[in-house]
């Protein structure tokens, strides 16, 4: 194969991730040209209404996906967290690139804490995740809905007079927005979407001549932990449309997951953390969602989507 096609969406941070998967492919397989191909999708079209409101996480891969299928291009970039955590059939995670921190942090011209924001600051994030989290701990405070990339999520921030706005870690050092950063969220505050951190590299299921090129640039630790993270997504069957976090990480030979699911006004989170085998990750991520629906995740659960909520 001497050229790769790669689709994904247009954002800048999607771009920086293109980008940072073409020069890793470069550096493996120094013969191979990379053509990237943007491919815009619904949640890319829809930026004036909470995500909660319009669809499941397939809003950011749907097209993407489509056209991987169709075999316009040959892999789809993506950030793990906008991946469901069941893919469409014939589709498959062909490598995961190594993890960037995958914390949440706090931006804030305050320049304050989570803990030491103003009674009644506001706060942006249309994440259903971050929303119940900080209601837990801060119930004083008020959650704005907030959509769009990096950069307009900061311009709104000031232009609407909040007190700070709640991102990934991982996008805001990628586009360069490291100094504003006030606070970087411990998981006892804020635990991180499963997959959060990680760039996902999707291809065909069946497609040898494609794994053979983009295994070269696989993380396996990065892969194992995302494994334990979706796995527990996925048992639990959750998205966008539920509160829910997981974290993996090692200790010495052993995978540690921790999982949370809490309630949308964050008056009822569950917390819950195994140790497993790093050559098992799906099955403690299985074991941790099980554990977690015995102790009444899913009546948390099944009250959400009762309500007809959705992140």
């Amino acid at each position: 194969m001497e050229i790769l096609r790669l689709g994904t969406r247009g954002s800048k941070l999607a771009l920086w991730q293109a980008e940072h998967v073409k020069n890793a492919l470069a550096a493996a397989v120094p013969d191979l040209q990379v053509e990237i191909h943007i491919i815009k999708t619904t949640g890319d079209k829809i930026l004036d209404v909470a995500l909660s409101k319009i669809g499941d996480k397939g809003l950011f891969t749907r097209e993407i996906e489509k056209e991987l299928l169709e075999e316009k291009i040959d892999i789809a970039v993506h950030s793990m967290k906008d991946l469901p955590s069941r893919l469409e059939e014939g589709l498959g995670i062909g490598a995961v690139l190594p993890r960037e921190n995958p914390q949440d942090v706090l931006i804030s011209d305050i320049k304050g804490r989570l803990m030491d924001l103003p009674d009644g600051a506001v706060l942006g994030t249309s994440s259903l995740r971050r929303k119940a989290q900080i209601k837990y701990v801060r119930p004083d405070i008020q959650v704005a809905d907030l959509r769009g990339n990096v950069e307009t999520r900061i311009r709104k921030m000031r232009e609407e007079g909040m007190d700070g706005i709640i991102l990934a870690y991982a996008g805001v050092k990628r586009l360069g927005y490291e100094s504003l950063i006030s606070e970087h969220l411990d998981y006892d505050l804020l635990m991180p979407a499963a997959g959060q951190g990680a760039i996902a590299v999707e291809m065909r299921a069946v497609d040898p001549e494609v794994f053979e090129i983009i295994r070269l640039i696989n993380d396996e630790q990065t892969r194992i932990e995302v494994e334990a993270e979706r796995s527990f997504l996925a048992e639990l069957e959750g998205g966008c449309q539920v509160p829910i976090a997981a974290a993996a990480g090692f200790r010495g030979d052993s995978l540690i997951l921790k999982g949370l699911v809490a309630s949308l006004d964050g008056q009822d989170i569950l917390r819950a953390e195994m140790t497993g085998s790093m050559e098992q990750p799906a099955q403690l991520g299985q074991d941790l969602g099980r554990q977690l629906l015995e102790a009444g995740a899913g009546r948390i659960l099944d009250r959400i989507r009762h309500m007809g909520a959705s992140e």
